[in-house]
């Protein structure tokens, strides 16, 4: 007897990881900079997102859209600190930083429950004071060989969680599926192999870059709360991945 693979179960399984190998080969060819920057882009939680509308309604959706806005920050604090860690720590210990940092932040913002507009004001004016707090060093790359379970291993993380975060979101709720979703898996896996790939200067660039990027992951999950009742959810998605593109296209410029 064959197990029927579902043309939208496919799509969970295989389009995350397929999108973070991407982002790895991207970074071996242009850097932990570049990388950080195109994993800003909502690549984990743009289809998280979908097939939580998907699976559970646009009105859950856009629920949880507005809590993955308003924790936003949260996934920030983990940068900034596993940034700061990274100067003088080995991974292990920026990483364990990085997460407690996301809790409490997170923890801190979703209580206090702001209206999108408001969370999408933080989220802006939070990644303009994060890209100036980041440290600052100059990265050379030291020409080392990357792990042959690298690729493998980040791959199957984003998988995991986008998987956890669409088959649980009917046990955890809107919040509990938008805290999962802003859960900085692409931080926190990116974040280690660049650390041991490249040293505390790698992983403190790709988390620059990662900052840098996150507008267009702000921009998106502003629109997706705002548009998912009002609009469905294939018109909600196309306006938000547009704008998000549009943002992404000018922080480029903009960096450039």
């Amino acid at each position: 007897m064959f197990l029927v693979l579902s043309p939208l179960l496919l799509l969970k399984l295989f389009l995350v990881p397929a999108l973070v190998a991407l982002i790895t080969l991207a970074g071996r060819r242009w850097g932990p900079a570049m990388a950080g920057w195109i994993s800003g882009f909502p690549v984990v939680a743009g289809p998280a997102l979908l097939f939580i509308a998907l699976d559970q309604g646009a009105a859950f959706a856009a629920q949880a859209a507005h809590v993955t806005l308003m924790a936003v920050m949260a996934n920030v604090a983990f940068g900034v600190t596993y940034a700061w860690m990274a100067t003088r720590h080995h991974w292990p210990l920026c990483a364990a930083a990085g997460v407690l940092a996301f809790a409490l932040v997170g923890w801190a913002l979703v209580s206090l429950r702001p209206p999108a507009w408001v969370a999408l004001l933080v989220g802006l004016l939070g990644l303009q004071l994060a890209a100036r707090a980041m440290p600052r060093v100059a990265f050379v790359n030291p020409g080392g060989v990357a792990s042959r379970w690298e690729l493998p291993v980040r791959c199957a993380a984003a998988g995991v969680l986008v998987a956890t975060v669409t088959w649980s979101a009917a046990e955890l709720g809107p919040v509990g599926s938008g805290m999962l979703t802003i859960f900085p898996v692409m931080g926190m896996v990116l974040g280690v192999f660049s650390h041991r790939a490249w040293g505390g200067q790698g992983a403190i660039h790709l988390l620059t870059g990662m900052v840098k990027g996150l507008y267009a992951f702000v921009v998106f999950c502003f629109a997706l709360a705002l548009a998912l009742t009002a609009m469905g959810t294939p018109a909600a998605f196309g306006l938000a991945l547009a704008a998000a593109l549009v943002v992404q296209w000018l922080t480029y410029q903009r960096g450039a």
